[in-house]
């Protein structure tokens, strides 16, 4: 640190410091007593702050019951931290607002980036010069998540997950290359909101790799992302042992033998808990019980009829009670504002604000001085208490005013949730309602989750209502449809959309819309948790239900679900009818029905050509080459192109139907390219996979390269980032690729699990394949019994229903037969399968099975047409397709 001397009025001379920060944890109070009965505990956490300085960043929790001395060891730790020149930043979690998304996470960014003291046009310049070289985009939505942003630029138009990626990427890459140390503190993480944990969860992944201590405090109950961060340490906090409470108790009340008696009676009662000796020492002063100073004082009268109280709410009230009454309500405004509040909002509810006694009484502290005053309940019990006591009459005029007072000087949209729950509090229904709704709207193009809550909300006031209110079913009804509508989007979290209540309002209200838009939603989620066959038949019903409306626009937008669905189990013959319905209805407009997809005439056209291939129709080249030609020309959503890609690629070359050629890695690498550029999270996990899926059928290094792409969707997928239905693709692959490299036993185990719960989920349209390889690892091994499982699993192939013309089961059935009877050494058998499968390859035009076909005729004729198996069974590798 650089010392300086300056000269200052008067003529002295003093040695100055340049401010690095300025941290949002309270500062020590004059009374505040010795540290008592956590050496062990300040010891630990100072190693490991120089440890963390040194470059070893750890994340360290502080977990105890309220008044344990959680803020406290914070407080200790941020003095020792101020003494080595490290900067301490802070953030806090109040109860009040665990359902406003993004309230804990922009705090805590704002304070390290040094923009909490400067107007929106200041902060917005001190943000490039902290990320120099940043994307632009990027920056607007840092500089809207932090409430700075220009209202004027408009935001990119981007996935919210994507939003999500780019931050994380933001602030992590800027953090790694920043070599100063520093401490960072979130307090009270058991009342953070779901969108800032979640966040905060990401960004705290880079602590390790630099040199920061982050002390996280939270109470026991709190189980949630920030208590599970890898590598944190964990410190615990107990109740003081009787010698540490009853020498704590005797520091703050005085040593003397007239205070010994009472010091025993406050010990006994705080039971351990140091913030409840301070304040029963505190309710005794005012009372009159103790004269004198903190650690000095006297007794009035005998100790022994002294009446302690039993409870630390109960101590708490009775101080506040004392209260003059300017300082009671200013005090009670500050319980409906929040954990901090300053002047100008307690001057919105009181028109007498007396905030001096509240200091001088400790029960507050002033945390901020300049440009605006700001303060602090200095403990969260006490703000419980002072709102808690007040007339809930008086709350909800306190709440009602506030609500108008930040709509009227604040971002409304940012503050929408905000000013909801005020509504809420205040017993305003509908206007908390409409809140609510707005808040939703707010965040769904900032995070889903947060979007989500916001509806939730809506919907818990809405089922308030009285039931004979005008407007009870439809307020019923738009959350509802809302969550269903975007259930798909939380991945395979299984979030309560509350889809029977909806489908029973709307049929009260005859509001077929709705539902149906909510059951779009619903029947996507089914399909991306792998509940295939409640998916399937709730498409059906949705199909039905749009015919009944009959509004094209609405048809040909919410469609695409159902064709999902019943691809995932092998429906052809509806995918096909569902597409063409689509494609008629929309006339060669690509835009019309952008509600899911921003084409979905061309989504439906690659769909059509998925199923023309799978029934045997003709026609499905051209659909994907139309597809692809449309999808490409709308350079602005890598969406489109993904999914475009994923029906064009991913079932065809598997399934033999496309040649994984120079076409197919250029047009997914194409995909890929553009999702990575775009930021589209969704876009992004198809293309990887498309383009992996191609690569895995490469030789070379690139193969490996493939595998990896594939083992990534699979792992978003099992951490439910992206559809479960994606699971079996990669399990597959790596099951085929086991066999290849010589882990037969390896192979055969992986596939057998995928049969077995292909089968029992009631089938899918990657069943045929699952048998293939698992067939193919059977063969390859030739082992007492394999043949005859070889066989078993064919019949179950043979067994499951399809449609009528469903000639991808056919066409593999044909093939995989004839690899059978050539293991067994059955000439005829084996000749008249291949001859027909080629045929079938060749009138198809399946380019795939046309090349396995001719290998296979190739191996017989070069080994001799009397070729028999060597060995057990085995099978040589070239008469399997080539890979």
């Amino acid at each position: 640190m650089t010392l300086k001397r300056v000269h200052i009025k008067g003529g002295n001379t003093v040695i100055a410091r340049r401010l690095l920060a300025i941290g949002e944890h309270q500062p020590r109070r004059p009374t505040e007593s010795k540290l008592v009965g956590r050496t062990w505990e300040l010891t630990t956490v100072g190693g490991i702050l120089d440890e963390a300085i040194a470059g070893s960043g750890c994340i360290v929790n502080i977990v105890g019951p309220a008044g344990i001395g959680k803020s406290r060891l914070v407080r200790e730790t941020a003095a020792l931290a101020d003494g080595r020149g490290v900067p301490v930043f802070s953030t806090y979690c109040e109860s009040h607002a665990s359902d406003i998304p993004f309230h804990v996470v922009a705090r805590m960014l704002r304070a390290p980036i040094g923009i909490d003291e400067l107007d929106a046009d200041s902060a917005r310049t001190q943000l490039r010069e902290w990320f120099p070289g940043a994307d632009p985009e990027d920056l607007l939505l840092l500089g809207d998540l932090l409430g700075i942003r220009d209202p004027a630029v408009p935001l990119p138009d981007i996935a919210p997950d994507a939003r999500r990626r780019r931050l994380t990427a933001l602030v992590n890459a800027s953090a790694m290359e920043r070599p100063d140390a520093a401490v960072y503190v979130i307090e009270d993480a058991h009342w953070i909101d779901e969108i800032s944990e979640s966040m905060l969860a990401e960004f705290l992944a880079v602590v390790p790799q630099i040199p920061s201590l982050v002390l996280i405090t939270y109470r026991p109950e709190y189980q949630g992302a920030l208590s599970r961060m890898p590598g944190a340490q964990t410190i615990a906090l107990r109740p003081l042992s009787d010698g540490h409470t009853l020498a704590l108790t005797a520091e703050l009340v005085g040593a003397g033998s007239a205070t010994g008696e009472l010091a025993a009676q406050i010990a006994d009662r705080a039971a351990g808990n140091p913030f409840f000796v301070e304040e029963i020492v505190r309710d005794l002063a005012e009372r009159g019980v103790l004269q004198g100073q903190p650690g000095a004082y006297q007794p009035r009268g005998d100790v022994g009829d002294v009446d302690v109280p039993a409870t630390l709410q109960a101590t708490i009230g009775a101080r506040i009670d004392r209260l003059r009454a300017p300082a009671k309500r200013t005090l009670n405004a500050a319980a409906v504002i929040g954990t901090r509040f300053d002047a100008d909002m307690l001057a919105a509810l009181v028109s007498n604000v007396d905030v001096a006694p509240l200091i001088e009484a400790e029960l507050v502290g002033q945390v901020r001085f300049a440009p605006n005053a700001e303060y602090a309940f200095r403990h969260p019990l006490i703000r419980t208490v002072a709102y808690e006591s007040q007339l809930k009459s008086v709350r909800a005029h306190s709440h009602r005013r506030l609500a108008a007072a930040i709509e009227v000087h604040g971002s409304t949209d940012e503050n929408a949730a905000l000013i909801a729950e005020h509504l809420e509090a205040a017993g305003d229904l509908h206007a908390a309602f409409d809140w609510h709704m707005r808040a939703g709207t707010w965040s769904a193009f900032r995070d889903m989750r947060a979007a989500q809550t916001s509806w939730r909300r809506a919907r818990r006031v809405a089922d308030r209502l009285p039931h004979d209110d005008p407007d009870s079913l439809t307020t019923r009804i738009a959350p509802r449809t809302l969550l269903c509508a975007h259930a798909y989007r939380l991945g395979g979290s299984g979030a309560d959309t509350g889809f029977e209540e909806l489908r029973e309002l709307c049929a009260a209200a005859g509001d077929r819309q709705s539902l149906a838009i909510g059951m779009s939603g619903l029947v996507t989620s089914q399909t991306m948790k792998a509940h295939r066959r409640e998916a399937s038949q709730l498409a059906s019903e949705l199909v039905q239900l749009l015919e009944a409306i009959g509004d094209p626009t609405l048809t040909v937008a919410l469609s695409f679900s159902a064709m999902i669905s019943k691809h995932e189990t092998g429906e052809m013959a509806d995918v096909l009818r569902f597409a063409q319905l689509v494609i008629d209805l929309a006339e060669g407009d690509p835009a019309k029905g952008r509600l899911i997809t921003e084409s979905p005439l061309t989504v439906a056209t690659a769909k059509r050509g998925l199923a023309r291939w799978c029934l045997g129709i003709a026609g499905w080249k051209d659909d994907f080459e139309q597809a692809i030609t449309t999808a490409r020309a709308l350079l602005t959503d890598p969406g489109t192109l993904a999914g475009v890609m994923w029906f064009t690629y991913v079932y065809a070359i598997p399934y033999g139907v496309l040649l994984p050629g120079a076409a197919a890695l250029r047009d997914t690498a194409e995909a890929l390219s553009m999702a990575e550029r775009s930021g589209d999270d969704l876009a992004l996990d198809l293309a990887r996979g498309i383009h992996g899926l191609a690569l895995a059928y490469q030789e070379g290094p690139v193969r490996e390269r493939g595998f990896e792409l594939l083992a990534k969707m699979r792992d978003r997928a099992a951490n439910d980032r992206m559809s479960l239905t994606t699971v079996p693709i990669a399990d597959i692959h790596t099951a085929r690729e086991k066999a290849r490299t010589g882990d037969i036993g390896g192979s055969i185990e992986l596939a057998r699990t995928v049969v077995d719960d292909l089968l029992n989920s009631g089938g899918c349209i990657w069943t045929a394949l699952a048998i293939s390889v698992l067939v193919e690892a059977l063969l390859q091994r030739g082992d007492d019994g394999d043949l005859d499982e070889a066989a078993s699993a064919i019949d179950q192939l043979a067994a499951v229903p399809t449609d009528p013309g469903f000639v991808l089961n056919e066409i593999s059935l044909l093939r995989l037969r004839a690899l059978l009877a050539h293991a067994r050494g059955e000439e005829a058998a084996y000749r008249d399968h291949r001859d027909r499968y080629r045929a079938m390859a060749t009138s198809l035009g399946f380019e795939g099975h046309i090349k396995w076909a001719a290998a296979s005729r190739e191996e017989v004729r070069t080994c001799g047409a009397t070729s028999r198996l060597s060995g057990r069974g085995r099978i040589r590798l070239a008469a399997l397709p080539v890979r």
